[in-house]
C-alpha cells in the first residue's frame, strides 16, 4: 500500500467523558466516510488534560489497556476497517498508572501499546503526580496501513526516541500532544520536521485545541491545535489544522516517499553509534 489516507483529529474537553467518547466515535465515522484508513486521537482523548493540577480525583479516569473504552473502539475499528491509536489513561494495577497510546489494527486486533518515556513535571504539566514512566521501549507496530510508530506529547523533545522508532522500522510516527502556548511554539514548527528528515518516516501531529476552562476555570490554558502532518523530507502535507477550533484533518501519505528519503540521504548508514558514548550514560 503506497497511498494511505491518514487521519488525526483536535478537539476540546466538553466536560464529561460520555459525550468525549461520542464525539471521538463519530470522528471515527467522518475519517472513514472520507477514505481515512488510519486515525490517530489526541492526548488522554477521552478526558481534560489534567496535569493542569495534582488531584488524586483525576486517578479514576484511568482503565486498563484493554477496558472498556479500549474495547469500544476496537469494535469500532472493525466496523470501519480503521487502523486507529487510542491515546488513554492507563491503569496497569491500582496506584500504577501510565500515560498510554494502545494501537488497533483495522479488524479490531489490539496489536499492543506504547507508554509515554518521558514526564515532565513543571507549571500546569504536573505529569510525575499521574504517571509512571515507560517501560516497553519504542516499539512499532506492523499494521493493515504499514508500520507504525507512537510518540506522546513531551517525548517529542527528546531525539533519541525518534531514532529508536527509526531503527525499530517506522514508517510513520503518531504523535499526539496536549501542548499549550509559550516556550513550545517555536519547537512545534521545527521538532516535527526536524524528526521526519532525520528519521526518513511521516510525523503526524495531533494537538489539543482550546480552552479547558470548564474544568480548570481561571486556570485553563488555551491549547493551540494546529495539528500537522509532515512528509519525510519536512514538509507539512496540506495545511495545518485550526488554532482554535476542532477538526478533523485527513490526508493523503505516499508511503513511498519513506524509501525515496532514505535512498538519498544515508542517515542510517552513516551513523556511527560506536562513538555515541554520552547519549547512553545517565
Amino acid at each position: 500500500m503506497s497511498i494511505v489516507k491518514a487521519a488525526i483529529t483536535q478537539t476540546t474537553w466538553t466536560g464529561d467523558t460520555a459525550s468525549m467518547l461520542d464525539k471521538h466515535e463519530q470522528f471515527a465515522r467522518d475519517a472513514a466516510t472520507a477514505g481515512a484508513q488510519v486515525i490517530c486521537f489526541q492526548e488522554l482523548f477521552y478526558g481534560p488534560y489534567f496535569g493542569i493540577t495534582q488531584d488524586a480525583t483525576y486517578y479514576r479516569f484511568a482503565e486498563a489497556a484493554d477496558g472498556p473504552i479500549v474495547q469500544r473502539f476496537a469494535a469500532l475499528a472493525k466496523e470501519l476497517s480503521l487502523v486507529m491509536i487510542l491515546p488513554i489513561y492507563e491503569q496497569e494495577q491500582a496506584g500504577i498508572y501510565y500515560n498510554t497510546a494502545v494501537v488497533v489494527d483495522a479488524d479490531g486486533t489490539i496489536l499492543g501499546k506504547y507508554r509515554k518515556n518521558h514526564i515532565p513535571h513543571l507549571e500546569k504539566f504536573w505529569e510525575k503526580f499521574y504517571f509512571r514512566p515507560g517501560n516497553l521501549g519504542y516499539p512499532v507496530f506492523d499494521t493493515a496501513v504499514g508500520k507504525v510508530g507512537v510518540y506522546i506529547c513531551y517525548d517529542r523533545h527528546f531525539p533519541e526516541g525518534w531514532r529508536e522508532l527509526g531503527l525499530n522500522g517506522a514508517h510513520m510516527v503518531f504523535n499526539p500532544n496536549a501542548t499549550k502556548p509559550g516556550l513550545s511554539n517555536r519547537l512545534w514548527e521545527v521538532e516535527g520536521p526536524a524528526a521526519a528528515v532525520a528519521n526518513g518516516y511521516f510525523v503526524l501531529q495531533p494537538n489539543r485545541v482550546g480552552l479547558e476552562d470548564n474544568e480548570y476555570g481561571d486556570q485553563a490554558v488555551f491549547f493551540y491545535g494546529t495539528s500537522q502532518v509532515i512528509d519525510p523530507r519536512g514538509n507539512i502535507v496540506g495545511q495545518r489544522g485550526s488554532a482554535e477550533h476542532e477538526e478533523v484533518l485527513i490526508r493523503e501519505i505516499d508511503l513511498e516517499m519513506v524509501q525515496q528519503m532514505r535512498d538519498d540521504w544515508q542517515f542510517y548508514r552513516d551513523r556511527r553509534p560506536d562513538t555515541y558514548t554520552a547519549t547512553t550514560r545517565p
